[in-house]
């Protein structure tokens, strides 16, 4: 690796470093891992967002897309001094286009244990339905 190259990457290191001697905190933006199941009731989406509280979330749907931002909170006992830290409060954020197929006024939102899960069902008429076949 050329010195150019080692150099550019301890900046990206050192900007990721948030640090409590004054210096400005940079939040460190991190894609949170998400599993998507799909059924023909629609689709339920689970996002991981460890140290996140219901209060630094923000879940939007616009223009067909979904999209969710939130900070985790990492709390440090006081007596604790840091001395170097790679990551502290990430900011997750994820956005997701939507098939016309699912009902977005209906999107249902729980988070618990650093989990987000999303039920969004797929409209009436875009659900199956079977047909019933008359004889004559």
């Amino acid at each position: 690796m050329s010195d150019t190259n080692q150099l550019a990457q301890r900046d990206d290191q050192q900007q990721a470093v948030s640090r409590r001697d004054g210096e400005a905190v940079r939040p460190v933006k991190v894609t949170p891992a998400v599993d998507v199941y799909e059924n023909k009731q629609g689709i339920t989406l689970w996002a991981d967002l460890p140290g996140v509280s219901k209060d630094k979330l923000e879940i939007n749907v616009h223009d067909g897309r979904l999209s969710i931002e939130a900070e985790a909170v990492v709390s440090m006992p006081a007596a604790l001094r840091v001395q170097h830290v790679e990551m502290r409060e990430p900011r997750f954020a994820r956005t997701f286009t939507l098939s016309p197929d699912l009902d977005t006024s209906k999107v249902e939102a729980e988070l618990r244990d650093g989990v987000l899960k999303l039920t969004i069902p797929r409209r009436e008429e875009a659900q199956p339905r079977r047909i019933e076949v008359k004889t004559s």
